[in-house]
């Protein structure tokens, strides 16, 4: 059985958002690119390197999280996904839960898949 990209892509997406919610640092490093850029719904930016820091620091806490994907978009070695992204989380000790529109993109480097950028909008 050959898995397509959009579907190699929805694997990747469940094990970025698995790897937040059980703390595993490492695992969402090995499926980042080095250049990540976060966009958080607050408008707040993050690189792969500031974005580890608060998770290790515990200024974000994942308790659990959704991500419904709507469409998933390979063209070449880019591959964009639409969703959505609801969460209960704590941001710097304060309890929220979001309920986001998001933009993930991931690049193909060397046959392999990489997170390279993700976009959160406040989605009501």
């Amino acid at each position: 059985m050959t898995v397509t990209d959009a579907e190699e892509i929805r694997t990747l997406e469940n094990r970025r958002f698995e790897a937040l919610v059980a703390g595993d640092l490492g695992g969402f490093t090995e499926l980042a690119h080095p250049d990540l850029t976060f966009t958080h719904s607050s408008g707040t930016l993050d690189t792969l390197e500031s974005y580890l820091a608060k998770c290790a620091s515990g200024f974000f806490v994942y308790h659990w999280i959704e991500h419904p994907i709507d469409t998933i978009t390979v063209i070449g070695d880019t591959a964009v996904v639409i969703g959505g992204m609801r969460a209960d989380l704590a941001v710097n000790g304060v309890h929220r839960l979001l309920d986001n529109r998001s933009l993930a993109v991931w690049t193909r480097v060397d046959g392999r898949w990489r997170f390279l950028a993700y976009q959160a909008t406040p989605g009501k």
